[in-house]
């Protein structure tokens, strides 16, 4: 009886496809234990994309960690003879933190990592293999190809602070232009700087395109370097024909102590985010084996569980946006319906929770406001538009094209009128958003007590439940009604049009023009 492959799960059939790939090409299995001295994490937490790891004592004394990563132990223990380069594939599952789930989640990776002597052949065939094992899904993809020294030649080019580089980089990762401009601005940065780090929004497409447009831009060496590496590795792939599900985005970026060199993401037609992520990372490497060089890649297996069922009914073409319920629903769609993309059948008028304009090729989900960054991030919806309030206390991982402008207020710290802080004790803090509460004290380096609230968060003061609160202030006018003032303002307020990162791939066309319209009628 013959082996059916199709008996097996997508992932199933996917991870068998790989594996005689990867053998064909000269890479070794690595097979690692299930734990790790937890030793190796602590030690190297930099490298981790979290420094929660579940740990426990073995039998004799020694602390263990369920493994939340493989390249850490592949670096560490692999066996590589000096001057040679070695290569390895692997499958396995790593235990990280589930974001909003508040758990651990077990993770399927399959991937392969070149460590030692690392050239630039090297270097295009790790990328190369990275191509062909997003065409091993039988899906649509695209794989994203960045180059980290242009970024940070650029921000030596134009003077950026250390301190401040990791919000710079966040902004430019999330194509946040406006917000960008604010923190150049607050890092002391000139106006041409900001332009400058604005530019590589911008600076995404065809490789050749975008080769042709970043090189006037090389301000210094490295970055001059960082684009000839990347044409050299684009032009060794067209040599292979795998050019054609390649972009170039020199806004990709990711963590600056991890990479130091190429990166890439893969992202599948129907997958709402990156199933394949990887680069170079000499410096994880050189702590074990000075002088080495290392590139690798990770293909998430677990995001193949659905792949048939994935995506939603509505066809390919059509854009799905997520509104908020409510007025600042009303006032969005108002906006959008001035730019030619309302709904015959009258918005305001049904009661029903998708409305759509195949016309105008758009389609509308009607939804929660807090809801509405889950709905981007998960891929439900391609763009909608939520309070910066919202999108920063949930955390998602989304685009951020556009400040409409509508909605304005404020994030504040509020108090009594005759509040004093006092730094000798643990300030307590009463707040609908926990999140953003949190990261403001943390960056003050404040010891404080969060009390969650959901409602009336300005009796907390008045009854003495907590010191101060942390909360959205439009007018000020229940804040003086009650005698409490304004401390401090931390965070302006206002709607943001944020998109999914995988279809912002796909359906760039539709949205950068969407964006462009509304730029146009609100002025941003």
């Amino acid at each position: 009886m013959e082996l059916d492959l199709n008996m097996l799960r997508p992932q199933e059939r996917l991870s068998l496809r790989l594996r005689m790939r990867y053998e064909q090409a000269g890479f070794r299995k690595y097979h690692m234990g299930r734990f790790e001295e937890y030793g190796l994490y602590r030690e190297n937490r930099r490298f981790l994309s979290s420094e929660q790891v579940i740990t426990f004592t073995d039998l004799d004394g020694r602390l263990l960690a369920l493994k939340p990563d493989v390249t850490l132990s592949i670096a560490k223990n692999a066996p590589v003879e000096p001057g040679t380069c070695g290569r390895f594939y692997y499958l396995e599952n790593v235990y990280r933190p589930g974001g909003e789930s508040h758990t651990f989640r077990e993770i399927s990776q399959m991937g392969l990592e070149c460590i030692g002597a690392v050239d630039g052949a090297v270097t295009a065939e790790a990328v190369s293999l990275a191509m062909e094992s997003l065409a091993l899904t039988e899906r649509d993809f695209v794989l994203e190809l960045s180059h980290m020294g242009f970024v940070t030649g650029l921000f030596d080019a134009v003077g950026a602070p250390e301190e401040a580089r990791e919000r710079l980089l966040q902004c430019i990762r999330d194509k946040n232009a406006h917000e960008l401009r604010k923190a150049a601005a607050a890092a002391g940065l000139s106006a041409r700087g900001a332009d400058a780090l604005c530019r590589t929004a911008e600076l995404n497409g065809p490789w050749e395109q975008v080769l042709a447009q970043a090189e006037p831009l090389a301000l210094n060496a490295p970055m001059g370097t960082a684009l000839t590496e990347l044409r050299e590795v684009c032009a060794a792939l067209e040599g292979r024909g795998q050019t054609a599900s390649l972009r170039l985005d020199l806004s990709l970026v990711n963590d600056l102590d991890y990479y130091n060199g190429l990166v890439f993401q893969g992202y599948l037609q129907g997958v709402s985010g990156a199933v394949l992520r990887g680069g170079q990372y000499d410096p994880l490497a050189e702590q074990f084996r000075p002088g080495a060089r290392a590139i690798g890649f990770a293909l998430y297996l677990d995001a193949l569980e659905n792949l048939d069922a994935a995506g939603s009914d509505a066809p390919r073409e059509m854009l799905s946006v997520a509104l908020p319920k409510g007025r600042l629903g009303d006032k969005v769609y108002d906006l959008l319906s001035g730019v030619g993309c309302g709904c015959p059948e009258g918005y305001a008028d049904s009661r029903r929770l998708v409305v759509e304009n195949p016309a105008a090729g758009i389609r509308y989900f009607l939804v929660k406001p807090s809801d509405v960054g889950i709905y981007v991030e998960r891929g439900a919806a391609d763009i909608g538009i939520v309070g910066k309030d919202i999108l920063a206390e949930s955390g998602a991982d989304v685009y951020e094209l556009l400040d409409t402008g509508l909605g304005r207020c404020r994030m504040c710290v509020a108090g009594p009128k005759d509040f004093a802080d006092d730094p000798g004790r643990t300030l307590r803090v009463a707040t609908k958003f926990p999140r953003i509460a949190r990261n403001y004290y943390a960056a003050q380096g404040r010891d404080i007590d969060i009390i969650k609230l959901n409602g009336s968060i300005e009796l907390a003061p008045i009854l003495g439940l907590s010191d101060v609160i942390v909360d959205i202030v439009e007018t000020g006018t229940t804040l003086r009604e009650n005698d409490l003032k304004v401390i401090t303002e931390f965070m302006p307020i206002s709607a943001r049009l944020i998109a999914n990162r995988s279809s912002y791939l796909f359906k760039r066309r539709a949205i950068d023009t969407l964006v462009s319209k509304l730029a146009e009628v609100t002025e941003q």
